[in-house]
């Protein structure tokens, strides 16, 4: 380990990147890092097999993971927590679509939603990159910054959305004795204690810690079937109950729930290679592609439409409605796992579940920090453990105030997300595909000269493009664009297929002008 002037000279070689073009001469993280913080930090890396690099290349001959499994299980923990079980239940609740159009609307934007995190995860392997850092292929070094911004704002909102929910459990247990604020800040230590030692103990944790989650999810399965709460239609116009709805406003409906599920679904795609990187490069690219899309469509499908179940019980059970009312998604499962139900072992049961956000959280708050590196250079002196704790702090600062506001945050925050990772997708979709032919089309050493790298001015005009396509057709409580008035009485939300589209339209005019120009 480099100390003294030997730390600070590797300090000023190791990174020297800017916005103009010129190498990044990126190496020895691990010296890097841990002089920074001290021989205290890297020994106590050392004793638990911590991470100390950063969002530089990961040689070959670190790269010793070989279980799909653990790949597939990252994204299975990732996803079976409340958060997922609390968006379900906005099928009904915010949206008032029946029980089964709301399974299928979340199988096919859930699948619709995870088959670019699943191709993106494949990138990770074959070239040790983080996702950040390999986009300066993708959509080019400007794009990038544009999207390692909003990554890093992004992951501070996935946190605070997906706290809530579980504060609301801690806080209604026990008689509301745990202060939301204390929920929220328990949820944000534990999430810190596992992502402070990096990616080994992340992928250990995430292995396991799907298990009590799912017996959780069960145990509601099982109150409801006894219940008999279940109701699967909606009432129309005329007060009658229909199973299937139809109509303009019922399409406008479902458009608006199904960006909500593809933004949740498709959340992981600015960070998939990230939890890939450590993975060998001759890894079977069609099993981890397979071994992840398997790893979060199960979780998401399964959760998703539990979420969506349980909401019914609103509508023929008073205890439930009331509880819902009071205390959102929290006060409902509350409703079904203690109240007339399991008592102590139910409550038991709910703060399992509310812990299960450190599960969720844990990938946000290990990404920020690589979005944060990658952003700026002078950003990437700081270390990964400093940014995690950044991230984790402004989480805790902007969950507390929204915990009383959690449908319409949730809606809002899941749709925004969704078109931008739209944007992002058909941009590096595009250039993978169209511009580059494949994998052969990649020159990975380059990824650390900008000289030579994608210069990305054709990739911050699609955006722009696609952000264009975002006004046009977005449905959000704020504005309502043009083309999402047409859809229903109340608008419907088409906000990330435009913005899909039109990205892709303008990376196709860009991109070959872009190429004439730099040659690159």
């Amino acid at each position: 380990m480099s100390t003294g002037s030997e730390g600070s000279d590797i300090n000023k070689k190791a990174y020297q990147e800017s916005f103009s073009d010129g190498p990044v001469v990126i190496e020895k993280a691990d010296e890097v890092e841990s002089g920074r913080l001290g021989g205290f930090y890297g020994n106590l890396m050392s004793m638990f097999h911590g991470e100390t690099r950063g969002i530089e290349r990961v040689p070959e001959e670190e790269k010793t993971q070989t279980s799909i499994y653990t790949a597939g299980t990252m994204w299975l923990s990732a996803n079976m927590v409340i958060a997922t079980f609390s968006l379900g239940a906005l099928s009904y609740s915010l949206f008032g679509l029946d029980f089964g159009t709301s399974v299928l609307v979340i199988f096919f934007f859930s699948v619709l939603g995870a088959l670019p995190v699943a191709f993106f995860s494949v990138f990770g392997a074959k070239f040790g990159l983080r996702q950040m850092i390999l986009s300066r292929f993708l959509v080019g070094n400007v794009g990038m910054r544009i999207f390692a911004f909003i990554n890093v704002v992004a992951c501070v909102g996935w946190g605070a959305v997906n706290i809530m929910s579980s504060a609301q459990l801690l806080h209604i247990v026990n008689n509301g004795a745990l202060p939301p604020w204390a929920g929220c800040l328990i949820l944000v230590v534990c999430t810190i204690l596992v992502t402070f030692f990096g990616y080994n103990v992340i992928h250990t944790y995430e292995k396991w810690s799907w298990i009590p989650n799912f017996v959780c999810f069960i145990a509601i399965i099982a109150r409801l079937s006894i219940a008999h709460v279940f109701k699967a239609g909606v009432q129309n116009d005329a007060g009658e109950w229909v199973t299937w709805g139809s109509g303009r406003t019922f399409a406008g409906d479902v458009l608006s729930f199904g960006g909500t599920v593809f933004g949740f679904a498709a959340g992981w795609t600015t960070y998939a290679a990230d939890y890939t990187t450590y993975m060998r490069k001759d890894s079977s690219s069609v099993k981890i592609f397979m071994g992840v899309l398997i790893g979060l469509c199960f979780p998401l499908i399964f959760t998703l439409t539990l979420g969506a179940a349980a909401v019914t019980g609103i509508k023929t059970d008073e205890t439930y409605s009331n509880l819902y009312d009071e205390y959102s998604v929290g006060g409902l499962v509350y409703a079904i796992l203690v109240e007339k139900s399991l008592h102590g072992f139910g409550q038991f049961l709910c703060v399992l579940l509310a812990l299960s956000t450190v599960c969720n959280n844990i990938p946000n708050m290990y990404s920020i920090a690589l979005g944060a590196q990658a952003l700026w250079s002078p950003f990437s002196k700081v270390p990964r453990v400093v940014w995690t704790i950044l991230g984790n702090a402004a989480t805790l600062a902007i969950c507390i105030p929204a915990y009383y506001k959690f449908a319409a945050v949730v809606d809002n925050f899941m749709n925004l997300i969704g078109y931008y990772l739209a944007i992002y997708d058909a941009i590096c979709l595009t250039e993978h595909f169209v511009f580059r032919k494949g994998f052969s089309g990649y020159n990975i050493e380059d990824y650390a000269d900008l000289k030579k790298v994608n210069p990305g001015w054709a990739g911050a005009f699609a955006f722009c493009c696609g952000a264009a396509g975002v006004v046009v057709g977005m449905n959000q409580t704020w504005y309502m664009g043009v083309l999402a008035q047409k859809i229903g009485d109340y608008g419907g939300d088409i906000g990330f297929e435009l913005a899909a589209g039109f990205t892709f339209i303008g990376y196709m005019i860009a991109r070959p002008l872009e190429k004439k120009h730099f040659g690159r």
